[in-house]
């Protein structure tokens, strides 16, 4: 018997059905899936319950229940794909500033600075100077022997100590 009650309010209720859950969703595939979930409640209710005085008001409540519950759905997975969105922008955001203010040149020139630095006060003091006259002081050779009393050989000696000791310190840099 309840078989054919399920069979009499399919034939008699599920394009009804259809029709109204069509004008709440405006997706005619998930329109069928919720009229055919919602006749499935029906019919379980009628198994359990014996008889519905009212089975459009029934299945069009249940119809109702579950497009409602669909959109809460999508409105939550709206939420988290906008909250991922908005998370993937925010650090894509972060990487170019980060890279914006990155100058990889500055950072190079700091530690060549620094081992020019060390390099040179590991110098003979007599080196130091000469070298010091002569690259950061632009003084020509024979102006850098008359200041240290020394010859123009002695300058080159010492220009070329320093230079030597420099490319042993910054090969790293130097490839």
């Amino acid at each position: 018997m309840q078989l054919e009650e399920f069979n009499r309010n399919y034939t008699s209720y599920y394009k009804r059905g259809i029709l109204f859950a069509q004008s709440l969703l405006h997706d005619s595939d998930l329109a069928a899936d919720i009229v055919s979930e919602s006749m499935i409640v029906l019919w379980k209710y009628v198994s359990e319950h014996k008889e519905i005085d009212a089975p459009i008001p029934f299945l069009f409540s249940t119809i109702r229940n579950k497009v409602l519950h669909y959109f809460r759905h999508e409105y939550v997975k709206q939420e988290v794909h906008q909250t991922i969105e908005v998370e993937t922008n925010n650090e894509m955001w972060l990487r170019i500033n980060s890279l914006e203010s990155y100058d990889p040149h500055g950072l190079y020139s700091e530690d060549l600075q620094k081992i020019i630095r060390s390099s040179l006060s590991h110098l003979p003091e007599q080196t130091y100077k000469v070298f010091m006259l002569s690259r950061f002081k632009a003084k020509s050779n024979k102006e850098i022997a008359g200041i240290m009393g020394i010859s123009v050989k002695g300058v080159e000696y010492h220009i070329s100590k320093a230079l030597k000791q420099l490319r042993e310190d910054l090969r790293d840099y130097l490839k």
